[in-house]
């Protein structure tokens, strides 16, 4: 793959054989980060899990103290009073059945997250093809599906992020942007990173934490150590 200057000379700042404190590391990912436009802090954590058991999967949610600098548009599932709690809690969409065709058919995607009462799952369970490729399947363990609707919606838009593995056994989440201080993104990395020292599954033998990368959208990697992990 071939980069463009900025890159390059983006890339002399980060020496590729050095372990990075994570303080280092995301003062140099913000200097990297010479786009035009305001890019996304990325942490990339390669785990020794093996995803393809179901003990040793990795998924879950954590909100960022200073948010993911991105506005996140909420679909909402719900019938009867659910409905009215969603709307008031500034839910983007609120539906239920007629939602159905416009998403399968008509290919509406127009949203980030999904969230739905557990008495919805049936319905939504009928968009499985479409929204599962898309990791927006509502998830009881990432808190999507649940009867407090207006709670799940706050979080989400206060910056609520979900963490899982790649069929790699990588975990990838924004933390930031790059317009964000140091010390905001340090405090969203901390956040993540005691969020996935928690959720270490207790089948793993061996080395939990492989490898941890911050990169910025269009900037180069920068490895971080895992010793203090």
């Amino acid at each position: 793959m071939k980069h463009g200057k900025k890159y390059a000379e983006a890339a002399k700042l980060v020496d590729r054989a050095t372990l990075y404190e994570p303080n280092e590391a995301i003062a140099l990912v913000k200097k990297t980060a010479v786009a035009k436009f305001d890019e996304t802090i990325e942490v990339h954590i390669r785990t020794g899990c093996d995803g393809r058991h179901a003990e040793q999967q990795i998924r879950g949610a954590v909100v960022l103290p200073n948010g993911t600098g991105k506005t996140v548009k909420v679909l909402v599932f719900a019938k009867g009073d659910k409905v009215n709690e969603a709307e008031a809690a500034g839910a983007d969409y609120v539906g239920g059945d007629e939602l159905i065709p416009k998403i399968q058919n008509d290919g509406w995607l127009d949203f980030d997250v999904v969230v739905a009462t557990p008495d919805m799952m049936g319905v939504v369970g009928r968009l499985g093809k479409v929204l599962g490729p898309k990791g927006l399947m509502p998830n009881p363990k990432a808190g999507t599906v649940t009867m407090d609707v207006a709670k799940a919606i706050a979080d989400i838009k206060a910056g609520k992020i979900e963490y899982r593995l790649d069929k790699t056994n990588i975990v990838h989440v924004p933390v930031g942007k790059a317009s964000f201080t140091e010390e905001a993104l340090q405090e969203n990395f901390n956040a993540l990173m005691d969020a996935i020292v928690k959720a270490k599954p207790s089948a793993l033998k061996g080395q939990y934490l492989r490898s941890i990368t911050l990169t910025s959208t269009m900037g180069p990697g920068v490895k971080v150590s895992v010793a203090k992990f």
